[in-house]
């Protein structure tokens, strides 16, 4: 079995775990990443914790040249894993014309490219923002998929529509798509974790952030949502957790143990948290008392979603295993840890 997987944006958060997750079980990485929203300096993490150093380009997928000569050069890859996408609800809403313009051109070339150069095995990094605002919960699968309340969302549904007609045209694609919640913590290495440029737009860094004193308050955004404590629920999965999905799922492309050629699995926990429950948690385990004001619903956001997994835990024989205070701990120890360093 050929093991020289590519993985786009793989020294961002999500990417950088993966990639850490596949070295592991001995497959050879190569890395595409514009470094827009990631730093050079994560490959450096991912080489102290697997002992080797994966490849690397630095260039950006709406470059369709540049991606035909990445294939031209590197033709033993045997499979993909696409990460490489602008992922902020809120600031999708605000620049949707960029969003659009990256995260769908990306993948066309990427598709393309994989067509032109006969590599047939794709894992999609979705997103569980497909679903919009769910009639009932948990979501399974099998929930329709509704208008997004946020650009990013959509281009996640044009993405997965994008790959599921070019499969209904004949290219021989097998691809499953991976719909994950929310992504929180860190490697328990504390050598890679999430580093977002700028300010945050996710909770959890910007938890660490305002803990670490980097940011002066947190805000919270709504508190007059219909769930228990009138704060909006997600379903929050540990990024390891979520890395070693990825790994399961190449293997069963590669191994074509897939039942479609297009097949869909959702990446939680099952279990829905509030955003003040994070908060609770948070300040639980780690001692540091967080300075909040709770403010206005953001636009794009929301009410309540978390995730049926029974179809994952079935087919991939993957369940979320690390909990909430573990996963928040995680996440403080890598904050610590990089800005002591940097």
């Amino acid at each position: 079995m050929n093991k020289l997987v590519l993985v786009t944006g793989g020294t961002g958060y999500i990417g950088s775990h993966t990639v850490v997750e596949l070295m592991n079980e001995g497959f050879d990485i190569v890395i595409i990443d514009n470094l827009s929203n990631s730093e050079k300096s994560v490959l450096d993490g991912i080489s102290e914790i697997t002992g080797r150093r994966p490849y690397f380009e630095q260039f950006d997928l709406c470059d369709k040249e540049r991606v035909h000569n990445f294939f031209k050069i590197y033709r033993k890859v045997s499979a993909v894993i696409h990460f490489a996408a602008y992922k902020a609800v809120g600031e999708s809403v605000e620049k949707p014309l960029m969003y659009y313009q990256n995260n769908l051109i990306s993948l066309l070339n990427l598709l393309q490219a994989m067509e032109d150069f006969k590599v047939h095995q794709l894992v999609f990094s979705s997103s569980g923002t497909v679903y919009g605002e769910p009639d009932e919960l948990p979501v399974t699968e099998n929930s329709p998929v509704k208008k997004a309340t946020s650009p990013y969302g959509n281009t996640k549904q044009i993405s997965e529509e994008i790959i599921s007609d070019t499969i209904k045209s004949g290219y021989e694609l097998n691809a499953i798509s991976l719909r994950y919640f929310n992504p929180i913590g860190a490697h328990h290495s504390a050598l890679i974790g999430e580093l977002p440029r700028g300010v945050p737009n996710n909770l959890v860094p910007f938890i660490t952030q305002t803990a670490y004193g980097i940011r002066d308050q947190l805000k919270v955004f709504g508190d007059d949502y219909n769930t228990p404590d009138g704060f909006a629920i997600r379903d929050y999965i540990n990024v390891v957790d979520l890395a070693k999905a990825h790994v399961i799922s190449i293997k069963r492309l590669l191994e074509k143990k897939n039942k479609t050629n297009f097949e869909v699995f959702n990446l939680g926990t099952g279990k829905g948290s509030s955003v003040m429950e994070v908060i609770d948690s948070f300040q639980k385990v780690t001692g540091v008392k967080l300075n909040y004001k709770i403010v206005g619903r953001r636009a794009g956001d929301t009410e309540a979603i978390y995730a049926n997994t029974d179809l994952s835990e079935k087919e991939l024989g993957w369940k979320a295993g690390i909990g909430l205070n573990e996963t928040l701990q995680s996440a403080w120890e890598w904050e610590k840890q990089y800005q002591n360093n940097s």
